[in-house]
């Protein structure tokens, strides 16, 4: 049975459940892995799956392909490959074999071909993926990491406007700024890492004072409560784990109050933790992230990954 989750209203009129799962493991490989995981997420209700591998796992479910919202992103390997949009979208719909994807992503706006220097091939990739809508086998477009500079690049020259625009967000980055933008062009926002990821970081989610104090008062867990911020602002989340009972957890959805809303609204502004928790500081891979500088994807970060006062 699926889990009583909220599912959000997307621009062209379908609906996407405002919890999935997220199956990245880090690093390529990990098939039996992923198979496992999204079997115990499918026995729980979990039914958006963001991923290449959870086709099987569908399958040998026995429930239709139509309760199930399927994302995948162009691209394979850990190369953007705007060069070849409608291969890459054959390539993930075979091994998916699932008969439709629901959201096609558009990993990055810059394209990484191996042995070469990123390129600005937003455009390039755009038009494309636009032919693969017309194939009716991806039902709608998503635009992860792009925040209000490179939208703006981008919308004028939509013939099909993006559904979802995919991003970090966590109660350390909220991303204010760019929920207005996306609001006022009905754009729908999926936070990704929305428990942060860098465990070689002083400080992090789980362990701000603020954070910990709310959770024990609410007598919850950290995570559930940090998923049931993001739903509650309107926002898809998509967290991964392999462990049952945090599985369960996550998909559980709290009502915080508006007293708790305002208190994990605001724990950005506590000194040093409006930042990304996922990226590298430019500084120690020559001053880019795959290829860009901050500035050029229109991120408004400084030095360590910090969002200037």
């Amino acid at each position: 049975m699926a889990a009583d989750i909220s599912h959000f209203l997307l621009s062209d009129g379908t609906k996407i459940p405002s919890i999935g799962l997220g199956c990245w493991m880090g690093a390529p490989g990990g098939a039996e892995r992923v198979y496992e995981m999204c079997k115990k997420a499918i026995s729980i209700g979990y039914r958006h799956f963001d991923t290449k591998e959870v086709g099987k796992a569908i399958r040998d479910s026995g429930i239709p392909r139509n309760e199930f919202y399927i994302t995948t992103k162009l691209g394979s390997g850990s190369f953007w490959q705007h060069h070849r949009v409608k291969e890459s979208f054959e390539e993930s719909l075979n091994n998916l074999d699932c008969e439709y994807i629901d959201l096609y992503l558009m990993h990055w706006p810059q394209a990484l071909e191996p042995g070469k220097h990123s390129k600005p091939t937003i455009l390039l990739g755009t038009g494309k993926l636009h032919h693969c809508n017309f194939l009716a086998r991806s039902r709608r477009w998503e635009y992860p990491i792009f925040l209000i500079k490179t939208l703006e690049q981008l919308l004028p020259q939509c013939s099909v406007r993006p559904a979802v625009n995919q991003v970090e967000i966590h109660p350390f980055l909220p991303q204010e700024a760019l929920k207005a933008f996306r609001e006022s062009q009905n754009i729908l926002l999926t936070a990704y890492s929305p428990l942060g990821q860098r465990v070689d970081l002083p400080i992090g989610l789980f362990k701000n004072t603020t954070i910990q104090k709310l959770a024990e008062k609410l007598n919850v867990d950290i995570g559930q409560m940090l998923i049931s911020w993001g739903v509650q602002r309107k926002t898809v989340v998509v967290a991964k784990t392999e462990n049952e009972a945090r599985l369960k957890q996550n998909i559980t959805v709290l009502k915080l109050s508006a007293e708790d809303m305002k208190i994990l609204d605001e724990v950005h502004r506590e000194s040093g933790c409006h930042r990304t928790l996922c990226h590298a500081d430019p500084s120690r891979t020559g001053g880019v992230l795959f290829g860009w500088t901050y500035e050029q994807l229109g991120w408004n970060l400084v030095k360590g990954g910090i969002v200037p006062a």
